[in-house]
């Protein structure tokens, strides 16, 4: 599940993933960017922040990070290919306001020099694409919360359904996604081809028993 948290930075000790779910709501709080980055390192726990409010999700499923893989990989391929992009999967913090951080699944940017990897979140421009791979746990939180404030920013959001196998496209304007059941694709600015994504194929990767 997503929740929203009060985690007592001051604490000494991290607090374990499901004590950091059950704390209260941390009410009258503006929550900043620099305020998330304060937070104690709890492994396997990602923080986030929506336009002030704080959320943490636990640790995804490794089917959640096989799809995440798959996806990436397919990506990262057609961006090398073409020379004009380069894609990687969280945790990457996408800075999109003082008090909204977000930390989605796969993120595809232009070709950046290694100074501007370097760089911190603050200074990295926005990404091309980001995607993100629902959970039972947080699928309320990244169609309801989260997809408004991505879409807000400027960037296409793929939500991907490993249950529905399908995926939702969400452009930066639109009201309603496109919902590709068995292509979908996508062109880098600057590339020759576009890449075209059989989606019955790579459902079938993803959910194929090892």
């Amino acid at each position: 599940m997503v929740g929203h948290v009060d985690p007592y930075a001051e604490l000494r000790n991290p607090p374990r993933a499901e004590q950091t779910m059950g704390m209260p709501v941390a009410k009258n709080r503006y929550w900043t960017v620099e305020d998330v980055w304060a937070l104690p390192d709890t492994p396997g726990v990602r923080y986030e922040a929506i336009d002030g409010e704080l959320f943490v999700t636990p640790a995804p499923s490794l089917l959640h990070q096989r799809a995440v893989r798959t996806i990436t990989e397919q990506l990262q391929a057609y961006a090398r290919q073409e020379g004009v992009g380069e894609v990687f999967s969280a945790p990457i913090d996408v800075v999109l306001d003082d008090g909204t951080i977000v930390q989605p699944d796969v993120l595809a940017f232009p070709v950046m020099s290694v100074d501007a990897m370097r760089a911190s979140a603050r200074e990295r421009r926005l990404p091309l694409l980001a995607v993100e791979v629902l959970s039972h746990s947080t699928a309320r939180y990244d169609r309801i919360v989260k997809r408004p404030r991505i879409q807000r920013s400027g960037f296409e959001l793929w939500i991907v359904d490993l249950d529905g196998q399908v995926i939702e496209r969400w452009a930066p304007t639109a009201e309603r996604p496109e919902v590709c059941v068995a292509s979908i694709s996508w062109q880098l600015p600057g590339a020759v081809s576009t890449l075209m994504i059989d989606l019955e194929s790579l459902f079938i990767t993803i959910l194929a028993d090892s």
